[in-house]
């Protein structure tokens, strides 16, 4: 158990600056989640230099997004085992290099320009980058005191939200300048050299020392997987956190489809529903804010059963606003709803599990949220089409309130001590 209240010297965003380490691997956090932003954008705008048969433009689309999501749902909890094998710092610096290195492979004069490269490429980087992040998440609790878990979580939250506006807000900006700069390779060699730079970075972090048992690496991986998912069954309280944060990522991905129809409602375009998507970041921005600031003092808060209620409110509230200033606020407190779900569960994860199974709990957990991520993007627009935009935010507002009420029921009694 924590510290009920820890001094003030060793709390919140102020300890974490002083941290070298943690403030390091956030740095690496920061060149990779931009490298992984632009490359989509580059990867894009490649099509057109890699001919397909006529009339398959949207096909070749849809294939390489393909290429770049699978991954994630097919090698994440392997990835998870993989990491507990070998040490968080070499998994992390590796991982850098190999995406860097392959992309510099786009350089080849003798490579092929062929869609099958581009999609080879595509994949790869895609793949190795579902090693990254379970390692990533095993590496804050190595680096950072327990007290300071929650704020180290909205730390990275807001990383990863502020580069996902921001490297599709400029993306395109950023790769026309690496072009203009670095001639016909720029826009390759920039990120090519984030993920380069990000690689050093990483590797002059002194990490403590991870001994790897011999009797674990004799240990079949197969079986090793088996092990982790037994662990994550049958503890409940992690099991539980997972789903909590499976079940608001699916309610995240719908907001994406959700959007673009409540766009419509509100008499904009359907591409303004960025506006809407726009508002949740900042949302979760402001969400993660104040959790890092100030997480030591909501001791006994429900946080999951406020967030779980925030969100299924404005939900149900867009059924019948109609005004686009209402629902641009609205999205805000959507934003820091799902933050207050999150960040403490993605805290106590780390909390509560033992650093030989943190890879494979964080590998399931990546699958999870992987796959949350992707179902709803599928299902969520013939569900309006088939039962109207009202019914489906009142279904999902439902499935939030339920959500709210099972999640403190199960995690109540104990949240206290991991914030």
């Amino acid at each position: 158990m924590l510290p009920d209240k820890p001094p003030a010297s060793t709390r919140g965003f102020r300890a974490l600056l002083r941290n070298t380490s943690f403030m390091m691997l956030w740095a690496g956090q920061v060149l990779s989640q931009v490298g992984d932003k632009v490359l989509l954008i580059l990867l894009i705008e490649l099509l057109a230099n890699y001919p397909s048969r006529i009339f398959m433009e949207n096909s070749t689309r849809s294939l390489l997004m393909v290429a770049f999501t699978v991954p994630a749902v097919v090698f994440g909890s392997a990835a998870g085992v993989f990491v507990d094998r070998v040490s968080t710092k070499k998994v992390l610096t590796w991982s850098n290099l190999i995406r860097g290195v392959v992309l510099l492979a786009l350089l080849v004069p003798f490579l092929p320009k062929q869609f099958l490269s581009l999609v080879v490429i595509t994949f790869i980087v895609s793949t190795v980058t579902q090693f990254f992040a379970p390692a990533e998440q095993a590496a804050i609790p190595l680096l950072v005191k327990p007290e300071n878990l929650m704020t180290a979580n909205a730390m990275f939250t807001t990383t990863m939200i502020g580069s996902m506006v921001v490297g599709f807000a400029i993306g395109e900006q950023v790769l026309n300048l690496s072009q203009a700069w670095g001639g016909e390779y720029g826009r390759e060699l920039f990120i090519a050299g984030v993920y380069i730079l990000a690689t050093f970075v990483i590797q002059v972090i002194p990490f403590p020392k991870q001994p790897v048992e011999a009797k674990k690496v004799e240990i079949h991986p197969w079986i090793d997987l088996k092990d982790g998912l037994r662990y994550l069954w049958k503890n409940k309280l992690i099991r539980n956190a997972t789903i909590q944060m499976t079940v608001m990522c699916c309610v995240v991905a719908s907001l994406f489809i959700l959007a673009l129809a409540l766009a419509g409602k509100l008499g904009l375009k359907d591409t303004q529903g960025v506006y809407l998507i726009s508002g949740w970041g900042i949302g979760m921005v402001a969400g993660a804010g104040v959790l890092g600031h100030w997480g030591d003092r909501l001791h006994h808060k429900p946080l999951p059963l406020m967030g779980f209620i925030i969100v299924a409110f404005i939900l149900a509230t867009y059924t019948v606003v109609d005004k686009i200033e209402i629902a641009l606020i609205s999205s805000i407190f959507i934003g820091i709803g799902a933050s207050l779900v999150l960040i403490p569960m993605q805290t106590l994860i780390q909390q509560q599990t033992p650093e030989s199974m943190r890879g494979k709990v964080f590998g399931f957990q990546n699958n999870a949220v992987n796959i949350a991520l992707t179902a709803p993007l599928a299902i969520t627009g013939p569900l309006i089409d088939g039962f109207g935009l009202a019914t489906v935010l009142l279904g999902i507002s439902l499935i939030c309130l339920l959500s709210g009420i099972w999640a403190w029921r199960n995690t109540g009694k104990v949240l206290q001590d991991v914030i």
